[in-house]
């Protein structure tokens, strides 16, 4: 798959640019501030439908400008395929392909296979399992539509649970015939998307390692280790038991959406025992592992950005 050409109007920083690409390996070289990994944004926001670094969709819009437009046009398996993503303030987002507006975002996910290694990368290892959780679904839903629909329906019905909970402690009632519907979905969904995942992270991990192995030249041992409280049991089981604490706290305290992937260098925990260049060789390889996967499953090349891949490395990695 090939990026061809790349339009920005009204985008972060740009008021109307244009970029012809080549087939192969591009470079983007200009002084810091002019915009390279904004370039890199919009591209991103081609492939998912919003933005890596800014979750505020109207905050990618132009300053003092009411909408944004980014625009490309793509080669892949032989046809020509054009992606609009364009935002207008007080409206929804709209992403189109090939003039025809997608009825829902998750249809285009997985249309055009991405991989994005940059600095805030950095957010894997030092924030909550809420954004590891997210990069395994990231990838996992770029070759598999049903599981990002089982994501979508397990946290619909997981707020739908927490929402009875905290109805239950204010009214100071309970009805366990209802949370019951709850815990019967959320064990449907839950227990598939933790089957994937477990499925996943046995493929993925050796991947990871081997990429590992190649940039730091094997001097160091790393691994990924997946937590999930449905290893302990079934999830049926694991909410009754929780019946209690849950009501104490009004929300849904067990289940996928509480899952971990641990970072380890030498057994312990590259977030406390690793040096900047190797935190930075791990995510490179974690990156690296998903383009692997994603090419393997897909069938497709994904697009590599890469974004001050060099910082923080030696001459040796």
């Amino acid at each position: 798959m090939i990026l061809k050409s790349l339009s920005l109007l009204n985008y972060k920083n740009f008021d109307n640019k244009s970029f012809e690409f080549d087939s192969k390996i591009n470079c983007i070289f200009v002084n810091n501030g002019i915009g390279k990994t904004n370039v890199l944004d919009a591209i991103y926001h081609l492939s998912f439908g919003k933005s890596y670094f800014n979750p505020v969709a109207t905050q990618n819009i132009k300053h003092g400008e009411d909408f944004f437009v980014v625009n490309g046009e793509y080669n892949k398996e032989d046809k020509n395929e054009k992606i609009v993503v364009s935002l207008k303030r007080g409206q929804k987002k709209v992403i189109k392909r090939n003039a025809k507006a997608y009825e829902k975002f998750s249809e285009h996910i997985g249309f055009l296979p991405l991989v994005i290694i940059s600095p805030a990368d950095r957010n894997l290892i030092i924030e909550g399992s809420d954004t590891r959780r997210k990069f395994i679904d990231s990838v996992i839903s770029q070759s598999d539509k049903s599981y990002l629909s089982h994501l979508i329906n397990y946290n619909k019905i997981l707020a739908q649970r927490n929402a009875l909970l905290k109805y239950f402690a204010l009214n100071h009632t309970f009805n366990a015939d209802t949370l019951e519907v709850y815990n019967n979905q959320l064990t449907e969904y839950g227990t598939l998307i933790f089957e994937k995942r477990d499925a996943f992270l046995k493929e993925f991990i050796p991947i990871f390692k081997e990429r590992y192995e190649a940039i730091s030249n094997g001097n160091e041992v790393v691994d990924l280790v997946y937590h999930s409280h449905l290893f302990e049991d079934d999830l049926n089981s694991l909410l009754q038991h929780a019946l209690n604490k849950d009501k104490a706290l009004q929300y849904t305290s067990v289940g996928i959406h509480k899952d971990d992937l641990h970072f380890n260098i030498e057994e312990h925990p590259i977030k406390k025992f690793g040096s900047q260049g190797q935190q930075k060789s791990f995510l490179i390889a974690l990156k690296l592992a998903q383009f692997d996967f994603i090419k393997a499953h897909s069938g497709v090349n994904p697009i590599l950005l890469l974004d001050d891949i060099f910082d923080k490395l030696d001459e040796q990695r």
